[in-house]
């Protein structure tokens, strides 16, 4: 979290109520299936942004491939009503919990409380402070995210230009650390000037209006833009089209318009970060957990990058062929898991 990437709300839950794939939560039949009992599996998220509604469908998806009992929870950006909604998932005792927190340093009682109730914890797309009382983690490697994007800008300006950088809400994790993967870059490629950095808070209007200050602070000297995430670098591009500048952009994400973008060749580029494959994870985990199976301390998801060669592949498990993906999910869930290359799409 995230991390607040993608916040466009797709739809939005009142607190406290739980969206369920099979029984309605408290329910004490939930657990039951014909005399077996299932596993079930509570899940608190900071918000419905579309990169969570992605999720909930790939999470679904391998819930009921795998006779999971999956009882949901959006937060709605209230690190109170989170910390609620994983007290009510050890009180009705799940066998496992998956977070996607608010906030970095919060949820510390109750995850105390989780581990004191033997209940796995899995905290999945964005990190949490202490992590002494989770079971496991399933978490993006923005530093490699980072790395890709300043990577293939620098190649494509051949190592000369002049940059700006829009960058996510300073301090949280994606941004600090997709930062840092730019700077590793940066710091190879001294021919690369940056003429202004800031945030755009992860937003496609915010970032317009970035832009526009920096063309008329700039004008002809920017030579590229280089966006944490694709909505800012989307935001980017209208700024541009407006001023009648054509300069090259590059992106984070893989959102449906950032893969557009590519497949346009507006955007030089992006990386994936496919909900519903990482939520997925997230989950099979958790289900693994709830087992008393070995899982790993962290789960890395390192976002494919995506260019002009491979879009179309992932644009159709995105966006037109999204229901075949889905169908495939659980059975490629399991795979990576195994192979421990949990991105992979093919």
């Amino acid at each position: 979290m995230p991390n607040f990437r993608k916040l466009g709300i797709a739809a939005v839950l009142a607190t406290g109520l739980a969206l369920t794939t099979a029984c309605g939560a408290g329910d004490p039949s939930a657990n039951q299936s014909g005399g077996t009992k299932k596993i079930t599996v509570g899940v608190s998220v900071y918000d419905m942004s579309s990169f969570i509604t992605q999720g909930q469908e790939g999470m679904n998806a391998y819930a009921g491939a795998n006779d999971i009992d999956l009882r949901w929870n959006s937060a709605n950006l209230d690190v109170s009503t989170q910390a609620n909604q994983i007290q009510q998932y050890i009180d009705q005792k799940v066998d496992a919990i998956v977070i996607v927190p608010v906030q970095a340093d919060s949820l510390g009682p109750q995850l105390k409380a989780a581990a004191a109730a033997k209940i796995p914890v899995i905290a999945v797309n964005a990190a949490l402070s202490d992590t002494s009382n989770l079971a496991s983690s399933v978490l993006p490697d923005d530093v490699a995210a980072g790395e890709q994007e300043m990577t293939a800008m620098a190649e494509k300006l051949g190592g000369k230009g002049k940059i700006v950088i829009l960058q996510g809400p300073l301090g949280q994790s994606a941004e600090v650390n997709r930062s840092k993967g730019i700077q590793n870059v940066l710091a190879k490629n001294p021919g690369i000037q940056v003429l202004a950095k800031d945030t755009a808070n992860w937003k496609r209007d915010q970032a317009v209006n970035k832009m526009k200050n920096w063309i008329s602070a700039f004008g002809n000297d920017i030579s590229a833009v280089v966006a944490e995430n694709d909505d800012m670098g989307l935001g980017a591009l209208q700024a541009l089209k407006e001023a009648g500048k054509n300069i090259p952009v590059v992106g984070v994400d893989g959102i449906e318009d950032g893969l557009k973008a590519v497949k346009a060749g507006t955007f030089i580029g992006t990386n994936l970060q496919h909900g519903r494959v990482e939520l997925g994870v997230g989950l099979a985990v958790a289900a693994k957990a709830a087992k008393g199976e070995t899982v790993e301390k962290n789960y890395v998801y390192k976002m494919p990058q995506i260019t002009p060669q491979n879009v179309d592949t992932y644009y159709a498990n995105v966006v037109t062929g999204k229901d075949e993906f889905l169908k495939k999910l659980p059975d490629l869930i399991t795979k990576n898991m195994a192979s421990g290359d949990i991105s992979n799409e093919k």
